[in-house]
């Protein structure tokens, strides 16, 4: 068999002969084109494609050829082909009618001009503004599950309640107080180090004292949370959606809300002003320690120091801000878990989602608290 492509000149003066032998297939496809980018094409010249020994063509081969077509007709060649098969005809005009031969530009995305960047902060800022609206909604459904309950206390889960403050406080004080005192070694060496250009290293224990209790410690401690118990309950309610279960409590007359959200909102509520004593005190020590270890200061003179820095709002600040943070990491993890869709994907995307939603609404509010005390000199 002769060669799957090969460039032969006649006898007729200027005029040369592309024919095309044997399979032009998907399978051929590599081999072929390799062969044609080794030819030597011709330049302005009269070129006959011959396709009478073509045996078999598919769209990977009509496309090789017409590109080979394409590609004399850009060198100045007058391009004849001859000789085609009537059955392989309707292809090779199918895939020449399609462009598919053509190599054209990849569009340019409508973001990427000015009007489509306007255009698409526009969508993202309608979509906010919905998702806002809706968690909003679910906040009222839930205000309004309260609001029946407390007429009727008898209904409460508080066995629910307290498991769910188990696995929220207690569960997460080793993480939690790790984090912490590690911070608190942290702030302490650094707040050192800088400090000490002054000769003012006792002025660490202020940092230290202000810092942790008032920002830092139930800052952080709200985004481990979130990050924790936050995902946890998108997933679990997520699962539930996948598995039909909140299907078949709606069957059976219950409702999911109270059931399935009020026991982690009250529990998360009722656990993170607790933990956060705990994350001050080990936060705390973790900075004593370290300013003991690198700038000489005792214990003694560390909580003197601390007596002298600390406010009467300084430590309650941050309680006050814990049931708060609480309620944002419940509503919103249980918002989330309640949008699946019946999809293992779905549950995964909304828990990642989840923890991104709660943690940038957390660190909102810790702004909107730090407006709020500055105005009334707190």
């Amino acid at each position: 068999m002769a060669p799957a492509a090969t460039l032969l000149s006649t006898d007729e003066s200027d005029v040369f002969v592309l024919r095309a032998d044997g399979d032009w297939l998907v399978a051929t496809a590599a081999e072929l084109d390799r062969t044609l980018d080794a030819l030597a094409l011709p330049h302005d010249a009269r070129v006959t494609v011959d396709l009478g020994h073509l045996e078999r063509l598919d769209t990977a081969g009509a496309w090789l050829l017409l590109r080979t077509e394409q590609a004399l007709a850009a060198l100045g060649n007058s391009v004849v082909v001859a000789n085609l098969r009537p059955n392989l005809k309707p292809l090779l005009d199918h895939v020449r009618q399609t462009g598919h031969h053509v190599a054209h530009p990849h569009p340019r995305p409508m973001h990427y001009t000015f009007v489509g960047f306007i255009a698409r902060i526009g969508e993202i800022t309608l979509l906010l503004l919905h998702r806002g609206y809706r968690i909003l909604g679910f906040t009222g459904i839930v205000s309004a599950t309260i609001a029946r309950l407390l007429r009727h206390p008898r209904r409460l889960r508080w066995t629910a309640i307290v498991a769910q403050m188990e696995r929220t406080g207690l569960d997460a004080m080793p993480i939690t107080g790790l984090l912490s005192f590690l911070i608190g070694i942290v702030i302490a060496y650094q707040g050192g180090d800088q400090l000490r250009q002054f000769g003012a290293e006792i002025y660490n224990v202020n940092l230290l004292g202000v810092g942790i209790l008032r920002e830092i410690g139930v800052l952080m401690m709200a985004i481990v949370i979130a990050g924790r118990s936050g995902s946890a309950f998108t997933a679990e309610l997520g699962t539930m959606i996948v598995t039909e279960e909140i299907d078949a409590m709606h069957t059976l007359g219950l409702d999911p809300i109270e059931i399935l959200v009020l026991p982690r909102l009250l529990g998360l509520v009722l656990t993170l002003p607790l933990l956060v004593f705990f994350v001050d005190f080990t936060g705390l020590l973790g900075g004593a320690l370290m300013c003991r270890a690198a700038l000489g200061i005792t214990i003694p003179e560390f909580l003197r120091q601390l007596q002298y820095a600390v406010g009467n709002w300084t430590l309650w600040i941050g309680v006050i801000k814990a049931p708060f943070f609480a309620a944002i990491i419940a509503m919103v993890g249980c918002y989330e878990g309640f949008n699946v869709s019946r999809s293992a994907e779905s549950v995964g995307r909304l828990t990642t989602q989840s923890v991104v939603e709660t943690i940038f609404l957390v660190i909102v509010a810790d702004a909107a608290f730090s407006v709020v005390f500055s105005a009334l000199g707190i």
